[in-house]
């Protein structure tokens, strides 16, 4: 285990918890520190927690005019996720606000984040179904910091020392902020265009959500997957273009890496945990599905529950939840089939899904359920259909919002079929004949 030295303790009025991830790149922490130590929010609205992750010797941290300590974790591979989690949870502030390790900030950079953080979410709170949470974005720009010094940069960000050469900022992040008007148009798959190394949200949002997913162990993806659960839980996404820092060296896509396998490995890891058609192919079961069904089968028979969960289940990316879970018993019609479970629904897949469907009477969808997922909100009798960050923010019986003209939703067929008449059910009876009803329909095809 890493040797961590004894730091002052943070106070416990701190606004702010700054964590900065960090392994093994001493200087380049240097730069951080003395960026933090620049700001224009005062010291004593902020804390710093290093968040080492495993460096062979633990960074010395020089005395700063904020509070600061650090924490460490095993060297495990990259797992800047938990680093974060260690980080967020050592810290007291009731904005996270999360740095990487290379990645320096301007002044005003704590002062921005805070000041879109507060707004933002007062707006939110004013609105129907606001939670006043909000995860928000900075800008990072790029630029060569090799060799610089603490005293270089604190005279750049002063005006008496020269800017260092600046690099080329990402095209698909500038892109993705203007389409979505600096995230206030965010849709399900915004989660694209939020990146861990300047990224901030409230306390309670990350604790409500479960903080960064601890299994990623290698490098990127953990903050898409967190964005995303975010965005389902109701909060809002920001951009602030104002809140500016800059990382040493290149994005991504220019380093001198191996860049299909790391994304390779990113996609893989995303498939299992950010269900999305634009993140998996369609056609395997995951554990964490796009659509989760909860079904209240108390009372009724194997054929009716059958046909049920086969009008269902045909929606693709669904995972269904029996209240009884006879028909998915050892020895029944269902038992070997990995969509249909009995009992209650994981947290962990509530806080991924998009969409939830209650079930509560025997019966067969006329229309297909991706379909009546793509315009949720949705009653039918015995059927219920709501959009996850719908049901976060206005909860079962609340009215679901207008969908803006190009929005698109989980499987949705597009926006012709949005306020159409509902297709209907059809009703399952008790005493179903299940083999002549089969029968008849093949026969008729």
């Amino acid at each position: 285990m890493t040797e961590v030295p004894e730091v002052p303790e943070s106070p416990e009025t701190a606004e702010v918890s700054v964590v900065v991830t960090h392994y093994d790149a001493p200087d380049r922490l240097a730069l951080v520190l003395a960026g933090l130590a620049a700001q224009t929010l005062p010291a004593d609205r902020f804390e710093v927690v290093v968040a080492d992750d495993g460096s062979p010797v633990a960074p010395v941290l020089p005395p700063q005019p904020y509070a600061l300590r650090l924490v460490a974790q095993e060297d495990d591979g990259f797992r800047a996720a938990a680093a974060r989690n260690l980080g967020a949870a050592a810290g007291t502030g009731r904005v996270l606000c999360f740095l990487d390790g290379d990645t320096v900030p301007e002044p005003g950079y704590l002062a921005a984040v805070l000041a879109e953080t507060d707004a933002t979410a007062a707006a939110d709170l004013a609105a129907p179904g606001g939670t006043g949470e909000v995860l928000v974005v900075g800008r990072r720009r790029h630029a060569d910091l090799a060799g610089w010094t603490p005293a270089r940069l604190s005279a750049w960000f002063a005006g008496t020392g020269g800017a260092p050469e600046e690099l080329e900022e990402p095209r698909w992040l500038v892109d993705g902020f203007r389409w979505t008007d600096d995230l206030r148009a965010a849709d399900d798959e915004s989660y694209r265009w939020v990146i861990a190394a300047v990224l901030s949200m409230h306390r309670s949002l990350f604790e409500r959500v479960g903080g960064f997913e601890p299994s990623f162990r290698a490098y990127g993806g953990e903050d898409w997957e967190i964005a995303n659960r975010c965005w389902l839980a109701g909060a809002q996404l920001r951009h602030v273009p104002g809140a500016v820092a800059w990382h040493d060296g290149v994005d991504f896509a220019g380093r001198e890496v191996d860049r299909r396998a790391v994304q390779n490995a990113q996609a893989a890891t995303l498939a299992t945990l950010l269900p999305s058609p634009a993140t998996r192919p369609p056609g395997p079961v995951w554990a964490s599905p796009l659509v989760v069904v909860e079904v209240d089968d108390r009372g009724w028979t194997p054929e009716q529950a059958l046909l049920t969960m086969a009008s269902l289940l045909r929606a693709g990316d669904v995972g269904v939840w029996l209240r009884d879970g006879a028909v998915a018993a050892e020895g029944a019609p269902l038992a070997d089939d990995p969509r249909v479970r009995a009992g209650e629904v994981p947290a962990p897949v509530l806080l991924r899904c998009r969409a939830r469907v209650r079930v509560t009477a025997p019966v067969e969808l006329v229309e297909p359920l991706a379909d009546l997922v793509a315009r949720a909100p949705v009653d039918l009798p015995g059927v219920r259909v709501r959009h996850a960050r719908d049901l976060a923010r206005r909860g079962w019986d609340g009215p679901g919002p207008a969908i803006a003209d190009g929005a698109r939703r989980p499987g949705d067929p597009g926006a012709a079929h949005r306020g159409a008449a509902p297709a209907g059910l059809a009703p399952v009876p008790h005493d179903v004949a299940l083999g002549g009803l089969l029968r008849a329909r093949y026969e008729a095809r």
